[in-house]
């Protein structure tokens, strides 16, 4: 079981979710995987210099994989704080992700149910279930994002007081008529969120 945690830009709350999925469905003993891109000292995730890229240089080493083993406030060891069994951060050069493809299918074989936090990673696998983050406040919207939305199987929408989005260029028919589950931080997943989740498990 491969579910995929992605949004149309950073800091809008997917490490939250995948978080959340993980303890409210903590009994599929999860491995988690954060994906990180990096380019120019530029972290995609952060928008600033964060140190994630790799210490190895050169082609011999183009990505870099870590595990977590202790609960802590990264976003990887946020995940075993939540309940998963094992926690990776996975970071590559911004477009490189394809060089990790056999470290990401070894994980996917070795482990049951396995829940990334990634765009990118679609151009490599299919999951068995896909959430998107929406935030109607945010107005980024990276033109990558727009590439994986029809193959979103349903929409986390993430509810700060505003219903019209800021997105003049983004057509609303990409998000209607798919299931949408409104979450309120804080709390970013809901009960009726996990059930979606959960019934794919059972399938996978």
């Amino acid at each position: 079981m491969l579910v995929v945690v992605g949004g149309h830009s950073r800091n809008i709350g997917k490490t939250a979710v995948a978080a959340g999925l993980i303890r409210k469905l903590r009994r599929h003993r999860w491995t988690a995987v954060k994906v990180t891109q990096y380019g120019h000292g530029i972290c995609s995730n952060e928008g600033k210099a964060c140190g994630c890229a790799a210490d190895a240089a050169g082609a011999e080493h183009p990505f870099a994989l870590s595990e977590e083993y202790e609960p802590n406030g990264t976003d990887s060891g946020r995940f075993l704080a939540a309940g998963a069994q094992r926690s990776f951060w996975l970071r590559t050069p911004a477009g490189e992700l394809a060089c990790a493809a056999a470290t990401i299918q070894k994980i996917l074989a070795q482990n049951a149910n396995v829940i990334m936090e990634s765009n990118s990673v679609l151009e490599l696998v299919r999951p068995d279930v896909f959430l998107m983050l929406l935030d109607f406040g945010c107005e980024d919207f990276k033109p990558s994002s727009l590439r994986f939305m029809d193959r979103a199987d349903a929409f986390v929408v993430i509810d700060r007081g505003i219903n019209v989005p800021l997105w003049a260029e983004v057509a609303r028919g990409l998000w209607d008529g798919k299931p949408q589950f409104t979450v309120t931080p804080p709390r970013y997943v809901s009960n009726e969120l996990a059930a979606f989740v959960e019934s794919y498990v059972g399938q996978a």
